[in-house]
C-alpha cells in the first residue's frame, strides 16, 4: 500500500479543515481526490507530503510516517502544489537542475534532467525563462520538477486549473503517460479531469470522506437508487395521468410536450410508460433512461 491515511484530524484555530479522515492508496493507482474549494483537499495533500502536520492522526507514505519521516517521504514522493511556485527569473533547463539537486548528485542530475524536458515536452523552451513562458508550459515545468528525481508517488493539486482547453488536453495526457508506473493522487474540483484520468475517486465535503469507490462504480451506486426517464410524445400530456404509473417519484416538465420522469427501483418503466401512452392515444416520440454520471454523484454528495 502506498498510502495509508488513518483518522487524520487538522485544525486552524477554531476551523477544522479535516475531520477524522481515513482512505489508502494502493500502489499504481491513479486516484481522483475530489470536493468543492475549501472541502480539505490541498490540506490532505500537504500533510502527506510532510508540508504540514496533522492534528491528529496517522499518515504513512511506503512505509514512512509523515510525523517522523518527512525527509524520506519528499524523496520518493513527486508534489505539484496548488499554486505551482516557480522562479520566474531562472531558465527552465537550470531551475530543473536546481530542483534535481536536492535529490540526485551532478552526474545523475544530468541525464534526469534532460529526460524529463523530453518526456514533458519542454525541449523548445527550455533555454527560456520561466517567466516568458505560457501558463501551460509553465504547468509543464511545475509537473517536470515534480518527475525529476523520478519519485515512485505522484501528488497533483489541481494541476490544470487555469489553462485553456488545449492546454488541459496536453497535461491530462502528460499525466497518464508519466504515471503509468507511479502511484498518482490527483486533486481537482473538475469532474471531467476525473473521468479522463482516474481509476477510483476519493471525494470530500466540509472535512469528511464522502465517498470512496472505483470510477466505474461510484455512478452505478446512485443509478441503483432509482431512475431517470426523459420522454417526448406527440401532443401535451396531464401530469396526474404519468404520476398514476406505480412507482413514480417525481415528474417535471422539460419541454412543451417532455417529461423528466423520477422512479424509484430497479424494475425499468419504460414498457409501463410505452403502455400508458398506448392506452391513452399518445405518441412517444422518444424515451430515453437517464444514467447518473460523476457530476451529478458529486452534487448529490456534496449539496452543490
Amino acid at each position: 500500500m502506498s498510502v495509508i491515511v488513518q483518522g487524520v484530524t487538522r485544525t486552524f484555530g477554531s476551523q477544522k479543515a479535516l475531520d477524522n479522515v481515513s482512505f489508502e492508496v494502493r500502489t499504481g493507482e491513479i486516484v481522483g481526490f475530489i470536493g468543492p474549494n475549501g472541502a480539505g483537499k490541498s490540506t490532505m495533500m500537504k500533510i502527506i507530503t510532510g508540508f504540514i502536520p496533522a492534528t491528529s492522526g496517522s499518515v504513512t507514505v511506503n512505509g514512512f510516517d509523515a510525523a517522523t519521516g518527512s525527509l524520506e517521504i519528499r524523496k520518493i514522493t513527486g508534489y505539484l502544489p496548488e499554486n505551482n511556485p516557480l522562479y520566474p527569473e531562472m531558465y527552465v533547463r537550470e531551475y530543473l537542475d536546481f530542483a534535481a539537486s536536492f535529490y540526485l548528485p551532478r552526474a545523475e542530475r544530468i541525464k534526469a534532467v534532460r529526460e524529463i524536458i523530453g518526456i514533458t515536452g519542454l525541449t523548445p523552451e527550455q533555454d527560456k525563462k520561466i517567466g516568458a513562458l505560457s501558463k501551460g508550459y509553465r504547468q509543464r515545468v511545475g509537473l517536470a520538477q515534480a518527475l525529476v528525481h523520478k519519485p515512485s508517488i505522484l501528488i497533483l493539486d489541481e494541476a490544470t486549473t487555469g489553462l485553456d482547453p488545449n492546454q488541459i488536453v496536453e497535461i491530462r495526457n502528460l499525466i497518464r503517460k508519466t504515471g503509468r508506473d507511479k502511484t498518482v493522487m490527483l486533486s481537482t474540483h473538475i469532474m471531467q479531469e476525473v473521468e479522463a484520468v482516474c481509476d477510483r475517486v476519493i471525494i470530500i465535503d466540509r472535512g469528511h470522506i464522502v465517498a470512496n469507490e472505483e470510477k466505474s462504480l461510484i455512478t452505478k451506486s446512485l443509478n441503483r437508487r432509482g431512475q431517470v426517464i426523459v420522454v417526448e410524445f406527440d401532443r401535451a400530456a396531464e401530469e396526474s395521468l404519468i404520476r398514476s404509473l406505480k412507482g413514480i417519484t417525481g415528474v417535471t416538465p422539460a419541454g412543451p410536450c417532455t417529461w423528466l420522469i423520477e422512479a424509484e427501483g430497479d424494475d425499468d418503466i419504460r414498457p409501463a410508460l410505452f403502455d400508458l401512452a398506448v392506452r391513452n392515444k399518445l405518441t412517444v416520440l422518444s424515451m430515453q433512461k437517464k444514467e447518473s454520471n460523476l457530476e451529478e454523484v458529486f452534487r448529490q454528495l456534496t449539496g452543490g
